[in-house]
């Protein structure tokens, strides 16, 4: 383990995180969401970035996670209903706590309620060069597949699915 995320690790115990419903109009949540949407839009060109608008979030089909630790959230996810499959969406980690852990956290939170939901599968469009959430997705049991619901190939696009 580097020094780094050794003390990333050391200044964030798992036994701390909470992860809970969230708003995304919750001004921290706005704050993460507003960091993911500006990483995104410096890694990858507008037609490539596919993420939600604050206000998208807090549509009815839509369940929002946070992970907090002692008041300060850390990380966020969410999970559209899309009908016959759900979608991640919004799965952001602050600089500081990545390495974590966090991220596991939140996917777990995240398959729990597709499960609650009933949804046969959970399906996600990340970027092609953000090779840690790739990672992170992969320990999670998604597998690479093609295009879905509305989304078109592009070379800035992995897709992934996994049955739940």
């Amino acid at each position: 383990m580097s020094d780094k995320v050794q003390e990333v690790s050391q200044a964030f115990p798992m036994s701390n995180i909470v992860i809970r419903p969230g708003d995304p109009r919750d001004p921290q949540a706005t704050a993460l969401l507003q960091a993911s949407h500006a990483l995104m839009q410096s890694l990858f060109s507008p037609e490539d970035n596919h993420f939600l608008s604050i206000d998208a979030l807090c549509a009815s089909n839509i369940r929002f996670f946070v992970a907090e630790d002692d008041g300060a959230l850390l990380g966020c996810v969410a999970l559209a209903n899309q009908g016959d499959y759900g979608e991640v969406k919004s799965m952001f980690i602050t600089p500081e706590a990545r390495g974590t852990g966090i991220a596991d956290l939140l996917m777990k939170r995240l398959i729990a309620e597709a499960r609650a939901q009933a949804l046969p599968a959970v399906k996600l469009e990340t970027g092609d060069t953000l090779f840690a959430a790739h990672k992170v997705y992969a320990r999670h049991g998604f597998v690479q597949c093609g295009p879905f619901g509305e989304y078109e190939d592009s070379p800035a696009s992995i897709f992934m699915t996994r049955v739940v």
